[in-house]
């Protein structure tokens, strides 16, 4: 067997283990689908009422006389995330814009390599963060019994989704072609107008994604 023979063997052996593993993903999506279907259809249709569920702030699973009013965890996750967002989304865009459009050489490569690396943070580390240190600065600063509620949370969050939101729109805003800059700029416009006016509304739809990303 030469070499060439040996290559086709290993190239159809890969295809076929590709093959596989595609197909093996397939089905074991799936069948977590039907597992969780099943299991759950009978739930939905036994003991949970949809207007207790939606209205309640009760959420006693274990209980004798079980309730499961998930209101109080959907306006705590609602809450949670738009804090962030709140927080986050102004802080993204700015950083974007500066680095896509203001810092040049060694400062933006520089920013560019911070921002990918707190984007690197597991989210666990993230966790004990919250735990140790914003959860006594909280208590200290705002004279609290629990440091742990939507201000802490929605920090956290913001600092974890801030990272990914800047890296995208970052490379949003870097995708809008020169001549459009040049164009505006021969028309008399100044730096700030040239982004407010000609860049933000050309990435829009990039940074759109960036928020939406950020929010996932």
């Amino acid at each position: 067997m030469d070499r060439r023979d040996m290559a086709w063997y290993v190239d159809r052996a890969t295809g076929v283990l590709v093959f596989v593993g595609g197909i093996s993903a397939i089905v074991f999506i799936i069948g977590i689908f039907v597992f969780i279907t099943k299991e759950g259809l009978d739930f939905v249709l036994g003991p949970l009422s949809p207007g207790e569920f939606f209205t309640s702030i009760a959420w006693r699973p274990t209980s004798n006389n079980p309730t499961y009013g998930a209101l109080a965890l959907m306006v705590g996750t609602a809450s949670v995330t738009g804090f962030a967002m709140l927080f986050s989304v102004p802080l993204s865009l700015g950083a974007a814009l500066f680095i896509a459009e203001f810092a040049t050489g060694k400062t933006r490569e520089t920013l560019k390599i911070l921002v990918e690396m707190l984007a690197a943070i597991p989210s666990v580390v993230w966790g004990f963060v919250g735990m140790s240190i914003m959860n006594p600065l909280i208590i200290q600063i705002f004279d609290v019994p629990v440091g742990l509620g939507v201000l802490n949370a929605g920090l956290i969050l913001g600092l974890m989704a801030a990272p990914i939101m800047t890296t995208i729109a970052e490379d949003a805003l870097k995708a809008v072609p020169d001549t459009y800059r040049e164009a505006a700029e021969a028309l008399g416009a100044t730096r700030w107008e040239v982004i407010v006016k000609v860049v933000i509304p050309a990435s829009r739809n990039g940074l759109l994604a960036a928020v939406l990303l950020g929010v996932g």
